[in-house]
């Protein structure tokens, strides 16, 4: 039997391709980026076709995308504000919240559509060749658009506190890149493992849910005790993002750079590491999808 067994294994190993031939990708990170460069109308043709085919036949068209935020904004300040006291820096507790909740919902509504946008556009995969990324990014340029329209309601909650947002807003848009780059790279993997493994499908509404507890959103940093906090921005950097989004836009400080420098560093690793993740498995999208 084990003459049979040590026979059996060295035919097996015969059949095997040398090392030397066997396909190995290699990421070329300059191309790969030309190819998506070249591919940037593709981006919005296919935002814009997923725009219209959710807002198409709806009576109340792109006013859905506020009814998220403004739901949650509502349950947080008729439950969490009451059942616990929030530091909000003398910000009323609705603003407070509210502004938290549009970068969470840039996030999940990325992460929720962007992470099937490979499932749900298997029959484009297997009939035009394009950089398979630009159905993540374009799902991410969908929830750009949700959150831009949900800014309204922002405004009307400053007119109603008769509060402007203070001068050191200017610091939001290094806040929003660092936000989107930990964004787009963690919709990158998810996207990509969700094609062979389709159970993260049904888990993830599931790790959204639990996500938003996990986040200062209903909350200030202030809970996270303040030695744990630059080990949480590493591993959450929205954390630290939508505190600074309060910091400079509701309370008129900088950010806290001890905690935006390590999620910045993080949110580039992510980004980084999600794109070469992508483009490894990228190749059998088409076959297994």
């Amino acid at each position: 039997m084990r003459v049979r067994s040590d026979g059996a294994h060295a035919v097996a190993a015969r059949d095997e391709p040398p090392p030397e031939l066997r396909f190995r990708r290699r990421i070329r990170v300059r191309r790969a980026l030309a190819e998506l460069w070249a591919s940037r109308e593709l981006v919005l043709v296919l935002a814009e076709r997923e725009l219209r085919a959710r807002y198409k036949q709806a009576a109340l068209g792109a006013a859905w995308a506020l009814l998220t935020p403004l739901a949650l904004m509502l349950v947080f300040t008729l439950f969490v504000a009451r059942l616990t006291r929030v530091e909000t820096g003398g910000v009323s507790y609705p603003l407070f919240a509210y502004l938290g909740l549009l970068p969470w919902t840039f996030f999940s509504t990325s992460l929720s559509v962007g992470g099937q946008s490979l499932v749900n556009n298997a029959n484009l995969l297997n009939k035009v060749y394009c950089p398979r990324e630009v159905f993540p990014l374009a799902s991410i340029g969908v929830a750009a658009f949700d959150v831009a329209v949900a800014t309204s309601v922002l405004a009307v909650l400053f007119a109603i506190e008769g509060v402007a947002p203070a001068a050191t807003t200017f610091f939001a848009p290094l806040l929003a890149l660092i936000q989107g780059a930990f964004t787009m790279g963690v919709v990158l993997v998810v996207s990509a493992v969700l094609v062979y493994f389709r159970d993260l499908r049904h888990a993830l509404p599931i790790l959204l849910q639990l996500g938003v507890f996990a986040t200062p959103v209903a909350y200030g940093i202030e809970v996270i005790p303040e030695r744990f906090r630059v080990a949480y921005s590493i591993l959450n950097p929205l954390g630290p993002i939508i505190d600074g989004y309060r910091q400079t836009i509701l309370l008129g400080h900088p950010p806290r750079w001890g905690l935006v420098v390590p999620a910045a560093v993080s949110a580039v690793i992510v980004l980084v590491g999600g794109f070469a993740f992508f483009k490894r498995l990228e190749t059998g999208f088409a076959d297994v999808a």
